[in-house]
C-alpha cells in the first residue's frame, strides 16, 4: 500500500527498553506488511559507542528475542538497511551536529519532513527540544513532528509547564502524544460498536444504563519499575491517562467526522462534564490500597513494601478505585466506577455496562422475580470479545429462566493481532493525529483527578491493603451507590 511518508524518522534513546521492546518489533511488522514507503529512513540516536554493525546486531537480537520462530531474517535485514546509527549524548550540542551531518547526506537529499521520537525520560524533553531548535530543527520552520510518551506531567501544574516547553518550538498540530491504549484494535472497535449499530445507540444513555465499570487489572507486580512507580502510583500511572481515555471513548457523543479535531473535541466535552469531586468528600469517591503478600496463580508474591527499591513506609498506591459522574444530558446520574491494580487475581481490561431492571416487574412470585439485570461486556485484553447477557425461559413446564450470552469475538480463529504501536507508528508516519492526545485532553484529565491527588498528598498516611492474588480491598465496595451494585470480576458470570 502506498503511503505518503516522511523522509526521516529520528529515534532518541534508540537503545532503550521502549525502542527495543516496542518500536523495533512494530516497525518490523510494518516492514513485513509493506506499509513503510521506500523513501522512509530511520536514524537511531543513542549514547552507546556502537558502530553500524553493532546496531544491526542489536536489532537482530532484539527481534529474534521478541518474535521467536516467527522471525524472518530477510525482513529484518530490510528494516536494518533503513537505519543509520548515530552515537551522541542528546544533552550535548555535538549530538545534533552529528544528526545534521547524517540528514545532509546525498542519500537523504533535502528533507523538511522529519519525525523526532523522544523515547526518553520526560524530564529530558525540554533539553532535547531546545537543542533541536538551536540546531535549526525548529518545528515551526518545516514539517517537523515530535512524538512524546506519557507521563504528560506529574500533576496539573507540571503538565501545563511541559506543554508550554514543547510549544516554545513546536505547534500543537506537530506534537503527537502517545497513549498506546488508543492504538489497541479493541478500543477502536468500541467506536465502531457504538456508532455503526443502530441497535446500540438508542439505549446508550441514562434511561437504560444503571452504571458502568471500567477495570484494568494486572497480575504482575512492579518488576524493575520501582524507581518510577513508587513516585507515581496507580492513579497517575493508569487511571489518569489510559482509563480516562477508555471512559471518554465509552461516553462521548458521535463526532461529526473521524477527523482528529472532531474526535478530540468530543472526548474533551466528556472530561469537561465530569463532576468535580469535593475535597472534603474524596474518601467517598476514591480509595487507594497496596498489595500485601499472597499468591498470584502459582507464584508467591511479596508485599509491595518488600519489593526491591521500595521504601518500608511507602504510601504509594498499587490499587485505586474511583467513582465519577458525567453531568451532561446523556449520562446525568449514571456512576462510572474505575479501578486498576497490580497483583490482582488475573490480567484483564474490560468495560462492564449494567442495565437497569425493567420498569415493571411482571414475574412476581415466580423464580424470575430476582432476575439479574442485563449486561454488555466489552473485553479489551487479553480476551478480545463483546457479549450481551439476556434472559430467556428454560424449556419445561415451570417458569424458570436461564441466561443467554450473545458472544462476538473480535477476531476469527487464525486472524493475527496487531500491536498498538504498529497502528500508532503508521499514523505518525502518515500524519494522522486521530488516535493521539491533544493538550486540552491532558489538562482536563489532570483536573478530574486533581482533588484526589491533593487530598492524598496531605491525608493520613494509612493505606488499605489487599492480598496479592485477590481482586483488591473489600473497602472498595463502599464506592457503590446502591446495595445491588458490586464489582464484576469475570468476563462471563457463573
Amino acid at each position: 500500500m502506498d503511503t505518503i511518508s516522511p523522509c526521516h524518522f529520528v529515534i532518541f534513546g534508540a537503545t532503550g527498553n521502549l525502542t527495543t521492546i516496542k518500536l523495533l518489533p512494530a516497525l518490523y511488522h510494518l516492514e513485513r506488511a509493506g506499509r513503510l514507503a521506500d523513501a522512509l529512513e530511520f536514524i537511531a540516536l543513542a549514547r552507546r559507542d556502537w558502530s553500524q554493525d553493532d546496531w544491526a546486531e542489536h536489532v537482530q537480537l532484539a527481534l529474534q528475542s521478541k518474535l521467536g520462530e516467527a522471525f524472518d531474517g530477510v525482513i529484518a535485514a530490510r528494516l536494518i538497511d533503513r537505519f543509520t546509527y548515530v552515537r551522541g549524548d542528546y544533552s550535548q550540542p555535538e549530538a545534533y551536529q552529528a544528526l545534521m551531518e547524517v540528514l545532509s547526506r546525498p542519500k537523504s537529499g533535502v528533507c523538511e519532513n522529519i519525525i523526532f521520537y523522544l523515547a526518553i525520560r520526560p524530564a529530558d524533553f525540554l533539553n532535547v527540544v531546545t537543542h533541536l531548535h538551536n540546531a535549526g530543527f525548529s518545528g515551526k520552520v518545516a514539517r517537523h513532528r515530535i512524538v512524546v510518551e506519557k507521563p504528560f506531567g506529574e500533576d496539573l501544574e507540571s503538565a501545563r509547564m511541559l506543554n508550554m516547553q514543547l510549544h516554545t518550538h513546536f505547534d500543537e498540530e506537530q506534537i503527537y502524544r502517545i497513549d498506546h491504549y488508543l492504538g489497541k484494535e479493541t478500543v477502536q472497535n468500541l467506536m465502531v460498536f457504538r456508532f455503526a449499530n443502530s441497535l446500540i445507540e438508542p439505549i446508550w444513555n441514562r434511561n437504560y444504563i444503571d452504571h458502568v465499570q471500567i477495570t484494568v487489572a494486572e497480575d504482575k507486580g512492579i518488576d524493575s519499575r520501582a524507581g518510577y512507580f513508587d513516585s507515581s502510583g496507580a492513579l497517575k500511572d493508569m487511571l489518569q491517562n489510559h482509563m480516562m481515555q477508555l471512559l471518554t471513548v465509552m461516553a462521548m457523543e458521535p463526532p461529526a467526522t473521524l477527523d482528529a479535531d472532531a474526535l478530540q473535541d468530543e472526548k474533551v466535552k466528556v472530561l469537561r462534564s465530569i463532576r468535580t469531586i469535593p475535597r472534603e468528600a474524596v474518601n467517598s469517591y476514591a480509595i487507594r490500597a497496596q498489595y500485601s503478600a499472597g499468591t498470584v496463580g502459582n507464584e508467591e508474591a511479596v508485599a509491595y513494601r518488600e519489593e526491591e527499591n521500595v521504601a518500608d513506609d511507602s504510601t504509594t498506591e498499587t490499587y485505586v478505585a474511583a467513582k465519577f459522574y458525567i453531568d451532561n444530558w446523556r449520562w446525568k446520574g449514571v456512576p462510572f466506577y474505575l479501578r486498576t491494580g497490580k497483583r490482582l487475581q488475573e490480567k484483564m481490561t474490560s468495560i462492564f455496562i449494567r442495565f437497569k431492571h425493567p420498569p415493571q416487574q411482571l414475574f412476581q412470585n415466580t423464580s424470575l422475580q430476582n432476575i439479574e439485570p442485563n449486561w454488555i461486556v466489552l473485553a479489551i485484553q487479553p480476551h478480545e470479545c463483546m457479549h450481551i447477557e439476556l434472559h430467556a425461559k428454560e424449556p419445561g413446564l415451570d417458569m424458570n429462566t436461564r441466561r443467554i450470552d450473545l458472544k462476538a469475538p473480535y477476531r476469527d480463529e487464525g486472524e493475527a493481532s496487531l500491536d498498538a504501536y504498529e497502528t500508532l507508528l503508521l499514523d505518525i508516519i502518515d500524519g494522522d493525529r486521530s488516535l493521539f492526545i491533544r493538550f486540552d485532553e491532558v489538562e482536563w484529565a489532570w483536573q478530574v483527578v486533581d482533588p484526589i491527588l491533593r487530598h492524598w498528598a496531605v491525608a493520613d498516611s494509612y493505606v488499605h491493603t489487599y492480598p496479592a492474588g485477590s481482586w483488591g480491598p473489600d473497602e472498595a465496595t463502599r464506592l457503590f451507590d446502591s446495595d445491588d451494585q458490586n464489582w464484576r470480576n469475570q468476563i462471563e458470570q457463573a
